[in-house]
């Protein structure tokens, strides 16, 4: 079936979701997220940070600039697309300034020898930070007009491929 221009634009919906209120949220929760590790890591993190045992302290090391670092590429990904949100750049020049942050990957597991022992607080920001990173990166495949596999295990398991498969059938494309 040959697609139409109205076909296409009635099925590119990543560019609207991502200009919508929705995103004034996730801009606020992100940079707020910023903020908050900002300042524990200033203060009572290094704090907490003393106290660890050697092993726990390494990491702790570790997993606070890792998600300092993963936090600062989510800033820039937020921050470019305010830009295009308010007009301030184009769709096409953010697209191409995206393209220049690459982020760092998700561990596919936490934990490891003395990450129980890493204070609740870091811990819970690291949560955050990656199920932060997680909304983004769903936000940015459907920006740029990428649909998930529907036949992938993580589709099936959020339930993406029952929605697409709707709206699918809502605007008549197969």
């Amino acid at each position: 079936m040959a697609e139409t221009s109205e076909t296409k634009s009635a099925i590119a919906i990543g560019p609207r979701i991502v200009a919508s209120g929705g995103f004034d949220l996730l801009y606020r929760e992100g940079m707020g997220l910023i903020e908050a590790v900002a300042a524990y890591l200033d203060d009572l993190g290094r704090i907490e940070s003393r106290v660890l045992p050697r092993e726990a302290g390494f990491l702790y090391a570790t997993e606070s600039m890792r998600l300092t670092t993963r936090l600062m590429q989510l800033a820039s990904w937020l921050l470019l697309q305010r830009a295009v949100n308010e007009g301030e750049i184009t769709r096409e020049n953010a697209r191409a300034e995206k393209e220049k942050v690459k982020f760092s990957a998700t561990p596919s597991q936490r934990g490891g020898p003395g990450y129980e022992q890493l204070p609740p607080t870091l811990r819970d920001f690291i949560d955050k930070g990656d199920r932060l990173f997680e909304r983004v990166m769903q936000l940015d495949t459907l920006e740029k007009g990428n649909l998930p596999d529907m036949d992938s295990a993580e589709a099936r398991a959020n339930g993406i491929a029952d929605q697409l498969a709707r709206l699918k059938a809502a605007f008549g494309r197969s």
